[in-house]
């Protein structure tokens, strides 16, 4: 009998859909409870003194918001090209340099998004010297702090070098909630910040310039940083260098991550 009593008993309606939340995305495992730390200084770097780096800045804004290959194929060196941290493989010798750096840029893939990348470099006014690489400068340029005192951060924290990040302002507002009208609970100075995660979707290229911040300040305070606003110690980086006629072009890629 328990069987045709069920069948009769009325349906439940479906419980109400939900949305899904914000994906977040952490550097590595962090503690739920931050505890404080000391802060760290850094100080920030500086642009090249080059007015025609400058004027090359300019050329590369244009491109990367006309989306001409054949543009950007200008203002890339045909020989010599190269793609570091190139962890998948995807340099190939046989291909131009411009396609390399299409590939590595991912310049045509999730609706051109890497030309969104490639205007991102543009903007960026600080370039330092390549280790290595006479002549060659690299964008964006790394801050100045001290190693041994970061050292003993990462340390006392339990923390890796990927969980920390700068700001790129002296002033830089920590909020309560992922949003810019969130209320401000909390600035940042020219110091390290450790990172917990960042709220991103699976469509966005670059999270640490896309998507906000989740972070925990020096008080213990875990909060949100605009997009952008942070630049982490092993960002992805577009390289120049000046031809024999004193002409800059895009020199290479850096891949980011460790």
């Amino acid at each position: 009998m328990a069987a045709p009593a069920a069948a009769q008993a009325p349906s439940r309606p479906p419980p109400p859909s939900v949305a899904p939340s914000p994906t977040v995305r952490s550097p590595a495992a962090s503690p739920q409870t931050p505890r404080p730390y000391q802060p760290l200084a850094v100080t920030l770097p500086l642009a090249p003194q080059d007015a025609s780096f400058e004027t090359f800045r300019k050329e590369l804004a244009a491109v990367a918001k006309s989306r001409i290959y054949a543009e950007l194929a200008r203002l890339v060196t045909r020989q010599g090209l190269f793609w570091d941290r190139d962890f998948d493989g995807g340099f190939d010798r046989k291909r131009s340099a411009v396609d390399n750096l299409a590939a590595a840029l991912r310049l045509e893939q999730r609706n051109g998004l890497g030309w969104s990348t490639l205007a991102m470099f543009a903007a960026e006014a600080t370039a330092a010297p390549a280790a290595g690489r006479p002549g060659v400068i690299c964008a964006p340029a790394a801050p100045s702090y001290d190693a041994i005192d970061f050292d003993r951060l990462i340390d006392v924290t339990r923390s890796s070098a990927r969980d920390w990040a700068y700001p790129r302002a002296d002033k830089t507002t920590v909020h309560a909630a992922p949003k810019s009208t969130a209320a401000a609970i909390n600035t940042l100075g020219l110091a390290f910040v450790r990172v917990l995660g960042y709220e991103a979707k699976d469509d966005e290229a670059d999270m640490v310039r896309s998507s906000w911040a989740r972070v925990a300040t020096p008080a213990g305070k875990v909060g949100f940083v605009a997009p952008g606003a942070l630049m982490t110690l092993s960002p992805k980086r577009l390289c120049y260098g000046k031809d024999g006629s004193g002409r800059w072009s895009i020199a290479g890629y850096v891949s980011g991550g460790e």
